[in-house]
């Protein structure tokens, strides 16, 4: 059965690659190879088909961040969260397209061209993780892994309609995964039911000494969580974030959500996020900071591309980045360097992380009252492939509704809850307290048990 199950997958995947381009190496072979292997095995993962993110590092595959300059690189080893699934039982198919460095909200960022939505291929699939959200709603693989650093699970998620989790900063090990923003990245995973994340949360979370961030904090069982009771639960509503800039089905879709919860026996209460106006200034730069120092390391002369034609080092460092990043990962380090250099670091990166602890403390105060908060994921359904790639910051504020959870470190979760009017997915997300995963599966199964989201795309395998 096992065999089975991983040869649809990458028969699917194969199948609808051309069109969507969700997968940048499609692992035949070693797949197949696994799959045989495990026929008999017990781990509670045994046989299921994963998709991961083409920055996290799986031996033998590569592992190029969806750029140019990493070229042909195949790491030598594992990431902690792949040793942990492998050792389940999971079978790796393949690797999944990306934004550059995980750097965008929308998979045009991608050396290798646009991930393409499965509900409309004229629209952008979300980003940075939009091959590992794609492969999910197309039904290539039932659960998919991506990185989140500021909305990068979610945001897909919500854009393809399927369930995207971020964990709390320090429960995953973030050991194998390439850094954008060493403070904010953190791997999360996709599926189409909410049981599914939480069965695979159970399995990767936990401490890793390789990665001294993560926390010594216990692994539940993530699916015990999964009661159906909200007798008791607080649902925290900003309502000063369901205003201007918000499409109107979106709005009107979420405002349905807080009902259901309502009638589910959830207490809805208001709470105020005073500096979420300031998070997007606050990213883009403490984000940006880090990944100029973190992408430093990608010169030429270790691993990856190497500019030709440079008799000289420095030559060759200049026109090995140069040709080597896209211009969004330009752009980015730029910003990061400028806000770092010497007479900008105090009036930029300094006063950026006095912000986030007040944001940080926003979250504190409001979940004194509340369970979780309920938000919007995005502030959009998926636009159009081109739309705004050429506007940077109509880009970022695709992300306004995520960057907090990352910057506090709290976990967030989106969750299909319905069609706009042209007939693309909406996500609400819920983002709760530090280790509070349990609490968000609970809630987020209760609606999902109520307003079960059985749409399927146009383009699927299933």
């Amino acid at each position: 059965m096992s065999r089975q199950t991983v040869e649809f997958s990458i028969n699917a995947a194969e199948k609808l690659n051309e069109t969507l381009n969700a997968f940048l190496q499609i692992d035949l072979e070693g797949a197949l190879r696994r799959a045989s292997e495990i026929e008999e095995s017990a781990g509670p993962l045994a046989g299921i088909p994963i998709a991961v993110k083409d920055n996290i590092c799986v031996k033998g595959l590569q592992a190029s961040c969806g750029s140019k300059i990493l070229g042909d690189y195949h790491p030598p080893y594992n990431a902690t969260v792949i040793e942990r699934l492998t050792n389940a039982g999971a079978v790796i198919i393949g690797k999944t397209n990306c934004d550059e460095f995980a750097m965008g909200s929308s998979n045009e960022n991608s050396a290798f061209g646009p991930v393409r939505n499965p509900w409309d291929t004229t629209r952008v699939s979300g980003g940075s993780s939009g091959g590992s959200a794609t492969a999910v709603a197309a039904g290539i693989v039932p659960v998919a892994l991506g990185s989140d650093t500021g909305g990068s699970v979610r945001q897909p998620a919500s854009l393809c309609g399927v369930v995207g989790l971020k964990p709390t900063y320090g429960r995953n090990s973030r050991y194998g995964l390439v850094a954008f923003a060493s403070s904010l990245d953190q791997i999360g995973i996709f599926a189409r039911q909410v049981e599914d994340v939480a069965r695979v949360l159970s399995v990767i979370a936990g401490r890793d000494t390789h990665d001294s961030t993560t926390a010594d904090v216990p692994v539940p069982d993530y699916t015990a969580s999964l009661t159906g009771d909200l007798k008791g639960a607080r649902l925290g509503f900003p309502r000063a974030l369901f205003g201007k800039g918000l499409d109107k089905d979106v709005k009107q879709s979420v405002e349905s959500v807080i009902d259901v919860y309502r009638e589910l026996g959830a207490e809805v209460v208001d709470v105020e996020m005073p500096h979420a106006g300031y998070a997007i200034a606050v990213y883009y730069i403490i984000a940006t900071a880090e990944a100029s120092s973190n992408l430093a390391r990608f010169d030429g002369v270790r691993y990856g591309f190497r500019a030709e034609d440079a008799p000289e080092l420095r030559q060759m460092y200049r026109k090995t980045r140069a040709e080597g990043f896209g211009p969004e990962v330009k752009r980015r380090i730029m910003l990061g360097t400028y806000v770092l250099s010497a007479g900008y670091y105090d009036a930029y990166y300094r006063k950026a992380q006095q912000v986030r602890t007040l944001i940080k403390n926003d979250f504190l105060r409001a979940f004194e009252t509340c369970d979780a908060i309920i938000t919007p994921t995005s502030p959009s359904p998926a636009f159009a492939i081109g739309e705004k790639v050429n506007d940077p910051l109509a880009m970022y504020l695709n992300d306004i509704y995520t960057v907090t959870a990352n910057l506090a470190g709290v976990p967030g979760i989106s969750v299909p809850c319905g069609l706009s009017s042209e007939r693309l997915p909406i996500g609400f997300q819920l983002i709760g307290p530090y280790w509070s995963e349990p609490m968000l599966f609970k809630l987020s199964h209760a609606y999902e048990q109520a307003r079960p989201f059985r749409e399927r795309p146009p383009i699927s395998a299933s």
